[in-house]
């Protein structure tokens, strides 16, 4: 069975490289548009306070890369302030960006699902009062790791590094989709995310996944496909190594 990769379109593209060297038959159908943020004005802003904040938290591999492309010129990350991931995705983007390893807050490599739950296990113990901290993400996003911050005394800000939208199918995405719709049993799909799951269900109304299956990397992902009727619904770790033993433990 193929597997169709969700995630927008450069992580989807990473992650088709990888399975396939793995040995699954995998396809990018970016389910989520990346856009620039309306106001780059912000984010630059946001550059010249790091040196001021405890921690940056990136929400996403897309944070990152969105917030790193309007960096200032000659604008390094600060020395003292970390930056914090939710999981190895993430981390390695902000490695290949310039981030030192040092200076990366991240989930214990073991961790049962990679989120803020996990991240604030390795932060909890530190002392948060008076401290400064900044949330790249999206127009919107959960404020659990901000509420969890702020209850322990720091003061938490939020700037808005992208946007996410409908994704713009090309052609051979279009054929891609047209094709699942129209034999829902011959592939599995991948969700990270339940927005994607949302666009799904505006790219394709009415359809009938009861036939189909889907592989979520969250428990909320799950619920959320079920929600939407995916017949068979598997859970794995948002890891490469996990996700292909799913694959292959899935009996169709």
């Amino acid at each position: 069975m193929k597997l169709l990769v969700t995630r927008p379109a450069a992580q989807a593209a990473e992650w088709v490289r990888q399975l396939r060297e793995r040995g699954v038959d995998a396809d990018a159908l970016p389910l989520i548009g990346i856009f620039p943020p309306r106001d780059a004005r912000a984010v630059q802003a946001a550059w010249r306070t790091l040196a001021a904040q405890r921690l940056v938290m990136f929400v996403s591999p897309n944070a990152a890369e969105q917030f790193f492309a309007l960096r200032p010129d000659g604008a390094a990350w600060p020395a003292g302030t970390l930056a914090g991931s939710p999981g190895p995705g993430t981390s390695r983007t902000l490695l290949a960006l310039g981030v030192p390893a040092e200076a990366i807050a991240e989930p214990a490599a073991d961790a049962p699902q990679f989120d803020s739950e996990s991240l604030w296990r390795q932060l909890s113990s530190r002392d948060w009062r008076g401290a400064r901290v900044l949330i790249v993400r999206g127009e919107s996003g959960r404020d659990w790791l901000a509420d969890a911050l702020r209850a322990h005394g720091a003061t938490v800000d939020f700037v808005t590094a992208y946007e996410r939208g409908a994704p713009r199918l090309d052609a051979r995405e279009q054929a891609v989709l047209s094709a699942a719709r129209a034999a829902p049993r011959a592939q599995v799909w991948m969700f990270s995310s339940s927005e994607s799951i949302a666009q799904l269900e505006a790219l394709a109304p009415g359809a009938d996944w009861r036939g189909a299956a889907a592989l979520a990397t969250h428990p909320r992902i799950a619920q959320r496909a079920r929600e939407a009727g995916f017949g068979t619904v598997l859970e794995s770790r948002p890891a490469l190594d996990a996700v292909v033993a799913c694959l292959q433990s899935f009996e169709p």
